[in-house]
């Protein structure tokens, strides 16, 4: 049953540090997003005002001043030292946007990481979309579960591997959470295997060669990253991402502590950790084994990667003119917000949420001219939020990176009701399928079974008032192309009747609404319901 480490497993685990042999660190990020440059506290690019006062964070410049600190000084220690990826570089960014995976690969290397995993948003366009960086880096790109053998990038993912440091041999295990298939778009040449038994096995595997120190280096979330350090036996640690879980020894903010411990199935107490996303944060886990290669002993902490740390000037230079061309398409202002527009994955995957309201309305008023009285936006499209003030070009593509077009088709109420208990079938997971809506009233209740959560689902007519969802009758509906062709689980959409998936881009109908709204004022009005 997974639990944190009680006291007295602590001082035994302390008590038996003292007869250990080797200590390893663990640097590790997770859930970058292109973040190349810093970032401002709603997670977009951060303006030369907030950066005169050191409100920003992260930005690949100055994660790699505080790698290769720590880095340096450690390995001067005599220390061994590995850098871990846990996945997700892709998206998020317009660096991204115009330059794809071949500047990710570029600042992987820049970082000097030694094994990526494979995050869901690196299968965003296909196993095509993913050449591009694996061209680039040189170092092992992992992912046990998923076999990319009919694809064209066959042979290019490893199951497991194999780092070596001061003489000790670190065994790297890999999954991708199964939901790839539904909220990418990794297409029919790849196919995905249950986590669990996958890890298994590439465990014994490795302990067949002899490697004993083995990292699950996982693409899950936390809640399914304790579930594989209860079920693996032989795990040393599990440094995971996809969830965006800040873990903490000493943040009062933190969502969990850092490491979490969990009771392994061979009675081993496993270490558990991610570190947030964006570069806000780089992990640093240290590892003691005995002898024989056993975990005796686990700290460590997340280190805010914050105005205090200084960018490295090459890797920053670098930045700056990737991000040159792209200046005044950024900095174009759209639109103003009287206030905060809240965009944030905490909220906007599992209640309603301004940003989500923003992004509906705009496109139910795009589409109602053709027929659409209901818009469903998923909330995990949803990237960041917009303060108060002038909005620009880049704000906006930074709350919607995905270059997704507005589609339109019609559907039964019956249909609408089954994209509703989709939506949100996993908001205790924090799933991005959590339906923002428009047009639309829904209540839910999350302690009921997963399929009937949903009710009092209410359809706004044309003169405003509401009416009960008529399961018979139908709905023109208004979504991205992502939910229609069947990500995140709107599998009920695919063969919608008169679908039409190739509209303006959402960032552009975004910016058309707020140049007739605006100034804009962030809205919550009570569309859906939390029982």
């Amino acid at each position: 049953m997974n639990r944190l480490l009680s006291t007295v497993a602590l001082l035994c685990l302390a008590a038996a540090a003292a007869r250990a042999e080797t200590t390893l660190h663990v640097l590790h990020i997770n859930d970058m997003h292109s973040r190349f440059e810093e970032i401002n506290a709603f997670d977009a690019p951060c303006s030369a005002e907030d950066a005169a006062e050191a409100k920003c964070f992260g930005g690949v410049a100055r994660l790699a001043t505080k790698i290769a600190e720590l880095r340096g000084a450690l390995e001067a220690e005599g220390a061994n030292v590995i850098l871990l990826d846990a996945g997700d570089q892709y998206q998020g960014s317009l660096i991204f946007t115009m330059g794809g995976g071949a500047v990710n690969a570029e600042f992987v290397t820049a970082l000097g990481i030694d094994a990526i995993a494979l995050g869901n948003h690196e299968f965003d366009a296909g196993p095509e979309g993913l050449v591009p960086f694996l061209d680039g880096v040189s170092v092992p790109v992992v992912s046990g579960n998923i076999d990319v053998s009919g694809s064209v990038i066959a042979g290019r993912i490893a199951d497991r591997t194999v780092l070596e440091v001061g003489g000790e041999k670190i065994g790297i295990v890999s999954a991708l959470t199964t939901d790839t298939a539904e909220i990418a778009s990794p297409g029919p040449t790849v196919s995905f295997a249950e986590e669990i038994e996958s890890l298994k096995a590439d465990v014994a595997a490795l302990q067949a060669e002899g490697v004993t120190k083995i990292i699950a280096l996982t693409h899950v979330g936390l809640p399914k990253d304790l579930e594989i350090a209860a079920a693996v036996p032989g795990l040393s640690a599990v440094v995971g991402g996809h969830s965006h879980s800040f873990l903490s020894a000493t943040d009062p903010g933190r969502e969990g502590p850092y490491p979490v411990w969990v009771d392994g199935p061979d009675g081993a107490l496993v270490p558990v950790v991610q570190a947030g996303a964006y570069g806000r944060y780089l992990g640093h886990l240290v590892l003691t084994f005995d002898d024989d290669g056993r975990l005796v002993f686990a700290e460590g902490d997340t280190i805010p990667i914050d105005a205090s740390v200084a960018p490295d000037p090459a890797v920053a230079a670098r930045v700056a003119e990737l991000a040159a061309p792209l200046e005044e398409l950024r900095n174009r202002v759209v639109g103003e917000a009287a206030g905060e527009i809240a965009g944030t994955r905490e909220l906007c995957r599992a209640a309603e949420c301004p940003m989500g309201n923003l992004v509906a309305d705009a496109m139910l008023e795009r589409a109602r001219p053709l027929g659409a009285q209901i818009a469903l936006q998923n909330g995990g499209g949803l990237r960041a939020s917009i303060d108060a003030g002038p909005i620009t070009m880049g704000e906006v593509l930074t709350v919607l990176p995905f270059q997704n077009t507005l589609s339109t088709f019609d559907v039964t109420g019956a249909v609408v009701l089954a994209a509703l208990e989709n939506g949100v079938s996993q908001v205790e997971e924090g799933a991005g399928r959590f339906p923002q809506v428009a047009g639309l009233k829904y209540a839910f209740d999350a302690a009921q079974p997963a399929g009937s959560r949903v009710s009092e689902v209410m359809v706004a007519g044309a003169d405003g008032s509401f009416a009960p969802l008529d399961p018979a009758a139908t709905y023109g509906m208004v979504s991205n192309n992502y939910i229609r062709q069947g990500g995140d689980g709107y599998a009920m959409f695919i063969d919608a009747a008169d679908a039409y998936d190739y509209g303006p881009d959402l960032a552009d109908v975004v910016v058309e609404y707020l140049g007739k709204a605006s100034p804009y004022t962030a809205v919550t009005d009570g569309r859906i319901t939390v029982e």
